[in-house]
């Protein structure tokens, strides 16, 4: 049996929250700690960018100024998400010699999110384990996760869906009007669920967190130990990690807008599930918004202006 180190950041600043967990990957990469799953929640509410998005193409950086919300590009992939401490975080970080994580990406998200599931099922949920990396109670979206590596670390992340802010959700997103915004907190209500909505009340945090654990030690037959960040973390956080973030050449990636985009617009609600904007400009300009499912198409809008009389 192996013996992690469980590290419960509780409330945490933004920054801490969405970015500790890579001072923890770079130091295990770099031998200075054990396998470690960390649990924390956001003390404050940000909005968190996936690592291939367009800023000003994603987020509507206005408004978010305006609202004080921080905007904090993630270094895993996905899309941009409205958070705030209606989730609890939990962030497994292992070294790649570790012999209860599998390397392969699918096989890791299918082990590992087998522990969302037995939490949600704990608190009386039907949920399920749906590929590729989405838990989902009744058809509908409940955890987000995403994986990566940092050198020999690797690293899944994901939530525990308290309660949901579908407007505001659907507030931070930049878009193109406001038939399209109306359009996508529509589907993330048909899509995306929480604790609250399926049980009608919130479970307590503590009960929760000793769900996770107690799930991560069943399902990966782990020993998980107490701990505390440790002085070499805190420093690669402060030193490496956090300016990285802060930066504007990582929150911008200038070299990203070079990018040819076909699709005008696409936001991803769940796992196969987007809403998505095209216009093809021709004698008449012809906007479709668009709810895309697998590859078929559903609800679909249009509408038409006209550039040369009707």
């Amino acid at each position: 049996m192996e013996n992690w180190r469980l590290i419960d950041l509780g409330m945490a600043e933004p920054y801490v929250a969405q970015c500790f967990y890579e001072a923890v990957a770079l130091a295990i990469d770099r031998g200075l700690s054990p396998n470690t799953i960390i649990l924390v929640q956001p003390a404050s509410p940000y909005v968190c960018l996936g690592y291939h998005q367009i800023l000003e193409k994603e987020v509507d950086v206005e408004f978010c100024k305006k609202q004080g919300l921080p905007i904090i590009r993630r270094s895993q992939g996905g899309g941009t998400v409205y958070l705030n401490n209606d989730q609890v975080f939990y962030q497994v970080v292992a070294s790649e010699d570790s012999k209860v994580i599998p390397h392969r990406v699918d096989e890791l998200f299918e082990k590992l999110l087998q522990v969302t599931v037995y939490v949600y099922r704990k608190l009386g949920l039907e949920a399920e384990f749906k590929p590729l990396n989405d838990v989902v109670v009744n058809n509908r979206k409940i955890s987000g996760n995403g994986a990566g590596r940092i050198g020999k670390a690797i690293i899944l992340v994901g939530n525990i869906i308290l309660d949901l802010d579908y407007d505001l959700m659907a507030r931070v997103l930049k878009i193109p009007d406001e038939k399209f915004r109306d359009k996508m907190a529509k589907s993330m209500r048909e899509w995306v669920t929480s604790l609250k909505r399926e049980l009608g009340y919130i479970p307590s945090v503590d009960e929760i967190k000793k769900l996770l654990v107690e799930g991560y030690e069943k399902i990966l037959g782990i020993k998980l130990i107490p701990s505390s960040p440790s002085e070499d973390e805190l420093h690669i956080f402060e030193n490496e990690v956090k300016p990285k973030h802060m930066s504007y050449e990582w929150l911008h990636m200038p070299e990203l807008t070079h990018r040819e985009l076909t699709i005008d617009r696409a936001v991803k609600i769940a796992d196969g599930v987007k809403v998505i904007e095209v216009v093809h400009k021709a004698k008449k300009l012809i906007k479709v918004t668009a709810e895309v499912i697998g590859d078929k198409i559903f609800g679909y809008y249009d509408y038409w202006r006209l550039l040369y009389g009707s």
